[in-house]
């Protein structure tokens, strides 16, 4: 059974819950509707699609996706949480004592990164240009904040409203967007790029924000 990561303060690890089999089946539905509505986005363009098509390519009505998500756009959101999610789990198990950057470094030397999902890719590129799209990239991110900011609470040992805490995990949201918006453009061309490209450019986005403002 997956455990929380051990705090820095050294008290007993906590067991994850393992989500019920209603929630996993819901969690699957959602991931196949957002990659039906990428892969519809991607071939007519997001104003030629449809709620209703998005539906039918999933196999559920329209009112079964309308409960899921508010608008066709918001269809794509669980893609674009996926991969925050897996740095936030990634980070419950940052030891104590270890720089952030050295410990992801060494984490992705020994494979930890998923290979990049081409239709995220696809997604990431679409958002310059749609606005709606870009809303919903943006607000995936900003969900993330207070997550970050709660991990970053707990290993400093500080609240999570302070002020300096907010600041660093505004700081590694924005890099970790700042390098998957890079990674998708630098690679629009090569999709078969593997994760150790999309690990430097994590690197070098967090060693942007390890520096501070040097300006």
């Amino acid at each position: 059974m997956p455990t929380e990561a051990t705090p820095a303060d050294g008290t007993a690890t906590v067991p994850a819950a393992r989500p019920s089999l209603g929630e996993r089946r819901r969690t699957a539905l959602r991931l196949d509707i957002a990659r039906e509505a990428v892969r519809l986005f991607t071939s007519q363009g997001v104003t030629g699609t449809t709620g209703e098509q998005i539906a039918q390519a999933v196999g559920i009505s329209a009112r079964t996706l309308w409960r899921h998500f508010p608008t066709k756009e918001s269809c794509v959101l669980p893609l674009l949480t996926a991969g925050l999610d897996a740095a936030t789990e990634q980070l419950r198990h940052w030891p104590p004592d270890t720089p952030l950057l050295d410990f992801l470094t060494r984490s992705w030397a020994q494979g930890t990164l998923p290979h990049p999902d081409p239709a995220v890719l696809d997604l990431i590129r679409m958002t310059p240009g749609e606005p709606a799209l870009r809303a919903v990239w943006l607000q995936a991110h900003d969900d993330a904040l207070p997550v970050f900011g709660a991990l970053l609470a707990r290993r400093s040992g500080r609240s999570p409203d302070d002020l300096r805490v907010k600041v660093h995990a505004a700081t590694v949201n924005g890099a970790l967007r700042a390098a998957a918006e890079e990674f998708a453009q630098r690679f629009a061309a090569a999709p078969d790029a593997a994760a150790d490209e999309l690990a430097v450019c994590l690197h070098t986005a967090l060693r942007a924000a390890s520096e501070g403002v040097p300006y």
